[in-house]
């Protein structure tokens, strides 16, 4: 039986933390859990529940900032700047459904911890480029902050840089400052239909080649494409490649008719107005055509955008029931196979392409999970690094033991 602390200020926390380092007793660090599953299981008799650390504590919407408890949800966030037409620009995705969890349970902790960043993220960068302050406690019990409410105000290492993706094994986070920016007034999608994978890839990279801002970049195999919410990409029957613009209206609409006149000689292009727009990229941030499935494994994989259609290619031959979307234009492979005893991470991780490339594990059993490498595993060097800062913020290893390696 897992005992739980619950604090209720940072200060708590602070206690809590330090408790566990001077014991050496292992601690789980999560918010509300929806991403409890997203890495190797936890290998901790303690649980250090950060949801009650909440609330904007800081917003000034003339200055894009927010300051917020590590526990605020991610839906009370879209919320405030909502009333303000403003938006967290990296599109944080809401994996709960994928996770077999419940929608908009997300917290802005867990996004920034596990650097989730959705479609934007080839226009406005990843969640780590927006992280501009917070406030901690090291696995050495000791209090800390780094940055602040400004982007140049880092003298040294940036902290927020090594914070953002290191999944809590080096720090419990209680509360964070953001940068936000406007929120886009107006969305089109350039639908192309009918392109196999590697000319869906050469439009998208003209689009984003092009003078015309493309904030979103994906394509839909067939099968992804037919279980599409939004009638009318469900209705094309056939692969669509995606291009989204976004901004004021009369530059949208500008915008999405020059980019569906350079790409007319590929394919009749189709544009997708707002509120269909919308729904589309959701489904697309939230890895929505694999929710709900049954004795499946999803992955994650990242590689250049060019050598996209030829992993992908790689995978089908390798597993006869896989299936894929890509965002990123091309760099960014959503993949979907069947779970069995090791979710096929042979297959998956020898498809990389030989320039480069990482494979993560998002969805498996704990089984999977606790045997099969989550995350891509490292280069010595990278690896002997990673160990080093690991020992000196956490010497004890308490925070998240084996969340994102093997070994308590």
């Amino acid at each position: 039986m897992t005992e739980t602390f619950r604090p209720q200020t940072s200060d708590q926390a602070i206690q809590a933390v330090a408790w566990a380092a001077a014991e050496q007793a292992p601690l789980e660090v999560c918010g509300r859990g929806s991403k409890r599953s997203l890495g190797r299981p936890v290998q901790a008799s303690y649980t250090l529940d950060l949801s009650a650390l909440r609330g904007i504590t800081l917003y000034e919407p003339e200055e894009l900032v927010l300051a917020a408890g590590t526990g605020t949800p991610l839906a009370e966030i879209d919320a405030a700047l909502r009333d303000y037409n403003q938006a967290l620009a990296f599109e944080p995705p809401d994996l709960g459904p994928l996770l077999g969890g419940a929608a908009d349970a997300g917290t802005l902790g867990g996004a920034i911890a596990c650097n989730l960043a959705g479609p934007r993220r080839i226009a406005s960068g990843a969640a780590r480029d927006h992280f501009l302050g917070f406030h901690g406690v090291s696995g050495r019990g000791e209090a800390f902050k780094s940055g602040g409410r400004t982007v140049k105000n880092v003298t040294g290492y940036d902290l927020c840089k090594l914070m953002a993706g290191s999944y809590g094994t080096l720090a419990a986070m209680t509360d964070m400052t953001m940068k936000i920016m406007p929120a886009a007034e107006a969305t089109r999608t350039v639908a192309l239909a009918g392109l196999d994978t590697a000319a869906a890839v050469r439009a998208l990279t003209r689009g984003l080649q092009s003078a015309y801002a493309v904030s979103g970049a994906a394509y839909l195999p067939a099968d992804v494409a037919a279980s599409s919410e939004v009638d009318s990409v469900r209705a094309a029957g056939t692969g669509l490649a995606l291009l989204r613009v976004e901004g004021p209206p009369a530059s949208v609409v500008h915008r999405a008719g020059k980019i569906a006149d350079a790409l007319r000689d590929m394919a009749a292009p189709e544009i997708i107005e707002d509120s269909a727009s919308l729904a589309l990229w959701r489904e697309i941030r939230d890895v929505a055509p694999f929710v709900g499935e049954t004795g499946r494994a999803v992955w994650r994989l990242s590689v250049p955008p060019a050598d996209g259609p030829a992993t992908a290619e790689r995978i089908a031959a390798a597993v006869a029931d896989a299936r894929f979307f890509m965002d990123w234009g091309g760099g960014l492979l959503w993949v979907s196979v069947p779970e069995g005893t090791d979710a096929c991470h042979a297959a998956v991780r020898g498809a990389l392409p030989a320039a480069g490339g990482h494979a993560t594990l998002i969805r498996a059993g704990g089984g999977v999970r606790a045997h099969v490498p989550v995350f891509q595993p490292a280069e010595p060097g990278v690896a002997a690094l990673t160990r080093r800062l690991k020992a000196n913020f956490d010497p004890h290893g308490i925070l998240n033991p084996g969340r994102m390696e093997g070994g308590a």
